[in-house]
């Protein structure tokens, strides 16, 4: 982050609850609306998935200096609603694969070179699942990013989502790096996810103030934006190096089903060592 804010030609896919584009620490030309099943801007203040998609653009989005942790303002935020406003207040909304798989191919045609993904799926059947993993399939096969929240259930498992082999699951951790109990563990979110910051995150509010929150949906948008941040810095690199370079980052063998903690350093000196450019700093902390 001391590095860049981002490039404008770097584009997030958020696909999450509308987002208030109105809030001051939000305000200004680097958020896109992309057409769904609710308005990208939200219309109801109070509702979960406004506050959600709220909060996770503030973390990736908001202004430096803001109370969100603002890790890419400079990028652009393609929003892509899958939640609907008209849901109970008081439980996170849901999406069915279907409904999932539909958005991701909005978000890759409208050019997205990484997708931000924290939803929990409803109950699904086969054929949904095979046209959620299709969906998937076609980002892998158009070098489009996806990381994804590995849930907050507290289980031992994946799904057809942090199973997918082009698809960065990330677990949350707390200020220690122990995994925050809830969050969702696995050998596949271990062999090719990361853990992130997801205790007690503090970022924007939909009514205009600041919130904080915990959990998985929290720890993702660190990696999305450490994505995003990568490519500004390095425009050559490919989708593969990037992900490549972030996986490795003092990474040893991936024998348990806890992933390694998240090392944007780490990632920026490897790919700084193979574009051949000059690391300015001795060192930079991990996160």
């Amino acid at each position: 982050m001391e590095l860049s804010s981002g490039r404008p030609e770097i584009l997030i896919g958020l696909i999450d609850g509308p987002v208030a584009v109105d809030h001051a620490d939000l305000a200004g030309g680097g958020i896109r609306l992309l057409p769904g099943e609710t308005s990208g801007s939200c219309t109801t203040a109070n509702s979960i998935a406004c506050t959600h998609g709220t909060f996770i653009a503030g973390i990736l989005s908001a202004k430096r200096g803001s109370q969100g942790p603002a890790i890419c303002p400079g990028c652009t935020l393609q929003i892509r609603p899958i939640f609907l406003e008209s849901g109970p207040l008081d439980q996170m909304p849901k999406a069915n694969p279907e409904e999932l798989a539909i958005a991701i191919l909005d978000t890759i045609r409208a050019g997205a070179h990484i997708i931000n993904l924290s939803a929990a799926l409803t109950q699904s059947s086969v054929r949904d699942e095979y046209t959620l993993q299709e969906a998937l399939n076609q980002a892998a096969r158009q070098r489009v990013l996806i990381v994804v929240a590995a849930g907050n259930q507290g289980m031992v498992g994946s799904t057809v989502i942090t199973r997918h082999p082009w698809v960065i699951p990330v677990a949350a951790c707390d200020p220690r790096r122990v995994p925050l109990h809830y969050s969702n563990l696995g050998h596949s979110i271990s062999r090719q996810g990361l853990s992130a910051p997801g205790q007690s995150i503090l970022s924007l509010g939909a009514g205009g103030s600041s919130l904080t929150l915990s959990g998985t949906s929290a720890a993702a948008p660190f990696v999305s934006g450490t994505i995003a941040l990568l490519c500004s810095l390095f425009p050559k690199a490919t989708a593969a190096e990037i992900k490549s370079s972030l996986l490795r980052a003092g990474a040893g063998p991936r024998t348990s089903v806890i992933p390694p903690l998240l090392d944007a350093a780490a990632a920026y000196r490897t790919l700084a060592q193979s574009h051949s450019v000059q690391i300015t700093r001795a060192a930079m902390p991990a996160y």
